[in-house]
């Protein structure tokens, strides 16, 4: 199917919805909202589309007005200059909607799991596990979603050792999904009296966030085991057989949660990670776009393994996948300029998308 035949059918198809809900009147509600939704998903690509089509409309004429000879001369060239302007405009309005009609991954419109765990460097990496962990919540609520840390595990000195958290909203996977691999960082850390910049790792690994209906576990396949919450909780600590630890058996994937002080509350966000990473490993399987699986995604931790630096002495970022580097760390850090980052990532990965598909 041509370019033009992809984009025929996508604005045919808002159209047919268009009618369909102004003669809902009878129809159910969980119809409308299903044609409400297909609707919404569909409106930049139709306002792309019908600019693309307004431009190549406007240079017809332009065209046509300028090679009419029973014109005068001043009408010609003027019309010359409009079907220059439209032609200049064509090529980023079709880029813009081949961009948009290039095919979703469905788990881009999923909720995510966000893990964060310490690398090589000892309590410096965990330090900067802890830094990131808040840069994504921080990033979180420039974005309007929410985020709920579901279990945190921390080394005494404000540093963690790991760290999982549900981030609910708008796309919130598409958003997030490069952020997997090893982060690396450069500063001094507080407790080095001579200065001395040390370089320590933190690995990230997002995953779409799997509901019941996209995964079914069998209750025998898992081994529950109750014990007493360690760290920090005073004497709920001693008292209560709170935390949890799920075993799946077919895969050996093991989840443990111990922040609520409830049972109930600890075994259902343990499941809400351990559904994640067993959703994920199958996406992987099955899709080629996420080909490997969550291990390759994060790798060792090794200091030489990276996808992007933070340089604090320089003040600088670098993404090395797009070779992106800004210089406002403290923002990056803050939330309020990771975004910069995440959407040349997504940008980046459409372009190579729409090479392989054209």
């Amino acid at each position: 199917m041509s370019f033009e035949e992809k984009l025929s059918a996508v604005l045919n198809r808002a159209e047919e919805l268009e009618a369909l809900l102004a003669s809902a009147d009878g129809a159910d509600g969980e119809t409308v909202v299903r044609l409400s939704k297909e609707l919404a998903g569909l409106r930049d690509i139709v306002a792309a589309g019908k600019a693309y089509e307004k431009a190549v409309r406007d240079l017809a004429d332009a065209e046509a007005m300028a090679a009419d000879a029973g014109l005068d001369a001043d009408l010609r060239a003027m019309a010359a200059e409009e079907a220059l302007a439209a032609k200049t405009a064509l090529p980023e309005l079709e880029q813009t909607v081949k961009l948009l009609l290039l095919p979703k991954n469905a788990a881009d419109a999923k909720n995510a799991i966000l893990e964060v765990r310490a690398g090589t460097g000892g309590e410096e990496a965990a330090l900067f596990a802890a830094d990131l962990f808040r840069m994504y919540e921080r990033y979180a609520q420039t974005q309007g979603w929410t985020f709920e840390p579901l279990s945190v595990n921390e080394t005494g000195l404000g540093g963690y050792k790991e760290a999982q958290a549900a981030v609910t909203g708008k796309n919130v996977f598409e958003k997030l999904k490069f952020e997997s691999g090893v982060h690396r960082v450069q500063r001094v850390p507080e407790t080095e009296a001579a200065g001395r910049v040390h370089t320590s790792a933190a690995t990230v690994a997002v995953l779409p966030e799997a509901e019941e209906v996209d995964l079914k576990i069998d209750e025998k396949d898992l081994k529950i085991d109750v014990y007493r919450a360690s760290g920090a909780g005073g004497q709920h600590v001693n008292k209560t057989e709170s935390a949890v630890r799920i075993t799946h058996l077919p895969t050996g994937l093991v989840v443990a949660c111990q922040d609520e002080r409830s049972q109930f509350k600890n075994k259902d966000r343990a499941m809400r990670i351990l559904r994640s990473r067993l959703f994920d490993a199958q996406q992987a399987l099955l899709d080629k776009e996420r080909a490997d699986d969550r291990r390759s995604q994060v790798g060792s931790g090794d200091r030489s393994e990276r996808i992007r630096t933070y340089n604090f002495p320089q003040g600088r970022v670098t993404d090395h996948r797009v070779n992106l580097t800004l210089y406002k760390i403290g923002e990056v850090m803050n939330g309020t300029a990771l975004d910069e980052i995440v959407e040349a990532l997504l940008t980046d990965d459409r372009l190579k998308r729409l090479s392989e598909n054209e």
